[in-house]
């Protein structure tokens, strides 16, 4: 007899209290319409304030299907998700959020399309109740992370996908790296797609949008090219700046020495402010870089970027 499949349900919690006994409910009655699979629910509470481990606490003695995680202290989306990764038991893993604008009832379709041979499927909010302020910088970011990594999807920020577990294995999450697990996913050769959901307007709590997220999402997404393309071999990046730096020092020195001849100038008071030129940005260059060589370190630790407080039994 076959054995069973599990499916994962990993669902990151920050301050969602009213929004998660009705979400569970659909979440069973999607279950019950998939009887060749076990689900399990995780739950990752991100330092909620506002009880919402007392309502996890509660599902789980409850529901031997339900899990939870608590952190002990607000740690963010992607450590939510490395964590429930991590605990996750299923050999197809899906994320979804907490606040009832993912419909569960759309679950089975995404499983089919793992079917169709993806190791990934991203959903993509093709329309959303969202104000304006939020779809437009959304649109543009997606447009830009495509463009920028070559892996075209229309939502890479969107937090209802499907993985098959190798890859929730193999993908290693922390900072603000959740928007790019496709792109990262890619970089490892696995096949990437996506599928339109629906985009339920949110009943409960408040959105957690902020403009810095666009800061952050912009130099993130340096760091993931880099590691991306280089992270093997980061003396062909920096080797070759590093030379082009050299030339372009050398040819300025000897166009500033001809200027300065041709010109009857001082040509040493044109190479001293050259030469101070080039010192700065060959500072700015060592500073940038260095957040560069500090993600790679970073990225091969040991240990996890959280810390969890408590378990439900």
């Amino acid at each position: 007899m076959n054995e069973t499949k599990v499916l994962s349900l990993v669902i990151p919690v920050f301050n969602e209290k009213e929004s998660l006994e009705p979400l569970l409910a659909e979440i069973e009655g999607v279950a019950r319409g998939l009887p060749d699979r076990k689900v399990e629910v995780i739950f990752v509470d991100d330092g909620s304030r506002d009880g919402s481990w007392d309502v996890i606490a509660a599902l789980a003695a409850k529901n031997p299907a339900v899990r939870g995680l608590r952190f002990q202290r607000n740690f963010g989306k992607a450590a939510a998700l490395n964590a429930g990764f991590r605990n996750a038991t299923g050999d197809i893993v899906m994320t979804l959020d907490a606040d009832l604008q993912d419909d569960p009832h759309e679950i089975p379709e995404f499983l089919k399309k793992l079917d169709e041979g993806y190791d990934l499927v991203s959903g993509y909010k093709l329309k959303r109740n969202d104000p304006i302020y939020k779809v437009f910088p959304s649109r543009v970011f997606n447009w830009l992370v495509s463009t920028v990594t070559g892996v075209k999807l229309h939502d890479h920020n969107c937090g209802f996908k499907a993985y098959r577990s190798a890859v929730t294995k193999d993908v290693r999450l922390y900072g603000e790296l959740h928007r790019y697990v496709p792109v990262l996913a890619a970089s490892k050769g696995y096949k990437v797609g996506e599928r339109v959901v629906k985009h339920r307007a949110r009943k409960f709590g408040s959105s957690k949008f902020g403009f810095e997220r666009y800061l952050k999402g912009f130099l993130d997404l340096l760091q993931v090219k880099f590691t991306t393309r280089y992270g093997w071999r980061p003396m062909h990046f920096f080797g070759t700046l590093g030379f082009l730096a050299f030339l372009l020092a050398f040819g300025s020195m000897c166009l500033a020495i001809v200027f300065s001849i041709a010109m009857a100038s001082t040509w040493i008071g044109t190479l001293i402010t050259l030469g101070a030129a080039f010192t700065l940005c060959m500072i700015g260059s060592q500073a940038f870089f260095s957040g560069f060589r500090a993600e790679a370190a970073l990225n091969t630790r040991h240990g996890d970027p959280f810390i969890i407080s408590e378990k439900t039994p």
